[in-house]
C-alpha cells in the first residue's frame, strides 16, 4: 500500500508563452494565440505538493501538514506569487513558463527543503485553468492534461445484452436522459524538452475539437457511428475517447465525469476504473495519548482543541477489475454506492474519537481515518478497491493506493 499526503497552494502570476529564437508561427503552432499577448497573461494557480512516506504511529502523521504550509509556502510566495514569471523569476529566462515547466521548477525548487524529513516529495501537481493541469514526478515523468466538456444524450445499455438484462442491470437509466460530460485526456512522457511543451496547441486543439464535434449534442446510442454497436455506459464511453484521441503525444488515459461524483478512467493499456465520491460529516480531535498536553498542542495546534472540531469530509473510491465488454461495466453502480454509504455510515455525524472504535488507540489524523476505511470499504467491493482519497479540507488531501 502506498499512503500520500497533499498540501493545496495558490498563487497568482502572470506569463508569456514565447520562446525568443523561434519564429511567430512556430511560437503558435506550440502555444497558440496566447502567444501573441505580448505583456503577459495571468492565471489564478492551484499547486498541489505530495509527500510520501511512513507514518508515525504515535502521532499518526505522515508528515506534519503545516509544516509544508510553511516551506512550500514561502518558495511559492518568494518566487512564484505575484510575478511575471518570464522575468521575476529566473528559472524561466531561457524556458517558456509552461504549466508542464511550473509544475518541474515548484518540485526542483520544494524537494530540497524536506532532505531532513523522513517523508519525501513525490510529485507536484499545476493546475493552472479548468481546462489545463500538469504533473511532474520525482523520477521525471511528466503529465500534461487537458480537460473539455460536451453535452449529450443517452440510453445506458448495451446492445449485446437481452431488454431484460439490460433492464435488471441499468433500471431507469436505459430510458433516454443526458448528461453535461466533462473530460480529461492526460498524456505522458518520461522527461520534459526543455521548451517545448509535452502536447503542443494545434494538435490538443484538433485533437479536442474533433472529439467535440463528434459527441456534443449528439444522441449517443444512435448518432455517434462508433458507439452504434457498443455499450453506452460511462466506461465504454471513457473507452472510446481513449482510442479515439489523437493528439500527436503518447496519451496515457482518459478521465469521463458524467457528474461531478461520479467518473470512468480508462486507460492506453485497456484497464478500466470507476470513481464515486461520497461526503460524510464528523467531530475529531487530533491528540496522541504517548504525548503530553503541551507536546500534543504544539504539534497539532489548534486541531488539538480540548472540545474538538469538525470537518464535511469528501471521500473518492476508485474501484479496478475486470472490464465486461458485453454489458460495458466494471461494477454495479447501486452496488458500490450502497458499499460506501454502509461503510460511511457508522461515522457519519459522530465524534470519530468518542463514538467510533477505530480510534481508541490512534490519533484520528487523516492519514489514519484513510486506513481505516480502507478495509471497511475492501471487503465490501470484492477487494476490487484500487485507491481511496479523503479530502479533510479541500486543502488537506491523503490517498491509499494498493500497489
Amino acid at each position: 500500500m502506498l499512503l500520500t499526503v497533499s498540501k493545496r497552494l495558490e498563487f497568482s502570476a502572470s506569463r508569456r508563452l514565447f520562446v525568443q529564437d523561434w519564429t511567430k508561427s512556430e511560437n503558435l503552432i506550440a502555444f497558440g494565440p496566447e502567444t501573441e499577448a505580448c505583456h503577459g497573461s495571468g492565471r489564478n494557480y492551484v499547486a498541489y505538493f505530495v509527500f510520501t512516506g511512513p507514518v508515525d504511529s504515535a502521532t499518526g502523521m505522515l508528515i506534519n501538514i503545516s509544516e509544508i504550509k510553511e516551506r512550500a509556502g514561502k518558495i511559492v510566495r518568494e518566487r512564484f506569487d505575484h510575478r511575471f514569471l518570464n522575468e521575476d523569476n529566473s528559472s524561466f529566462r531561457d524556458l517558456p513558463p509552461t504549466a508542464d515547466n511550473i509544475a518541474r521548477q515548484l518540485y526542483l525548487d520544494v524537494a530540497p527543503l524536506f532532505s531532513d524529513a523522513k517523508a519525501k516529495l513525490c510529485a507536484c501537481h499545476l493546475t493552472e485553468s479548468p481546462e489545463r493541469s500538469a504533473t511532474y514526478y520525482s523520477n521525471g515523468a511528466s503529465e500534461a492534461s487537458h480537460w473539455f466538456e460536451f453535452s449529450a444524450a443517452r440510453r445506458t445499455m448495451s446492445p449485446h445484452l437481452t431488454a431484460e438484462e439490460n433492464a435488471r442491470l441499468f433500471g431507469s437509466t436505459t430510458s433516454t436522459h443526458g448528461h453535461n460530460y466533462r473530460a480529461r485526456l492526460t498524456f505522458r512522457a518520461e522527461g520534459l524538452n526543455g521548451k517545448n511543451p509535452l502536447v503542443r496547441y494545434d494538435a490538443i486543439n484538433t485533437c479536442v475539437r474533433a472529439l467535440h464535434d463528434e459527441l456534443d449534442h449528439r444522441y449517443l446510442n444512435q448518432e455517434v457511428a462508433g458507439l452504434t454497436n457498443r455499450p453506452v455506459t460511462t466506461e465504454s464511453l471513457a473507452k472510446y475517447i481513449c482510442e479515439h484521441a489523437d493528439a500527436g503525444a503518447a496519451l496515457h488515459r482518459v478521465r469521463l465525469h458524467e457528474r461531478d461524483d461520479f467518473f470512468a478512467d480508462a486507460w492506453s493499456d485497456k484497464t478500466v476504473f470507476l470513481g464515486l465520491r461520497m461526503s460524510f460529516n464528523a467531530a475529531h480531535r487530533l491528540h496522541a495519548a504517548t504525548l503530553s498536553d503541551s507536546e500534543n498542542a504544539n504539534l497539532y495546534g489548534k486541531c488539538n482543541n480540548l472540545r474538538g472540531h469538525g470537518h464535511r469530509y469528501l471521500t473518492e473510491t476508485t474501484l479496478g477489475g475486470e472490464y465486461d465488454s458485453r454489458s460495458g461495466t466494471l461494477y454495479d453502480f447501486i452496488a458500490l454506492k450502497k458499499a460506501i454509504e454502509e461503510s460511511l455510515r457508522p461515522w457519519q455525524d459522530r465524534h470519530l474519537d468518542f463514538e467510533t472504535d477505530d480510534f481508541q488507540d490512534v490519533p484520528s489524523t487523516g492519514e489514519n481515518i484513510v486506513r481505516a476505511l480502507w478495509p471497511k470499504l475492501d471487503n465490501r467491493l470484492n477487494q476490487q478497491l484500487v485507491r481511496l482519497r479523503l479530502w479533510e479540507t479541500a486543502n488537506n488531501r491523503f490517498t491509499l493506493r494498493r500497489t
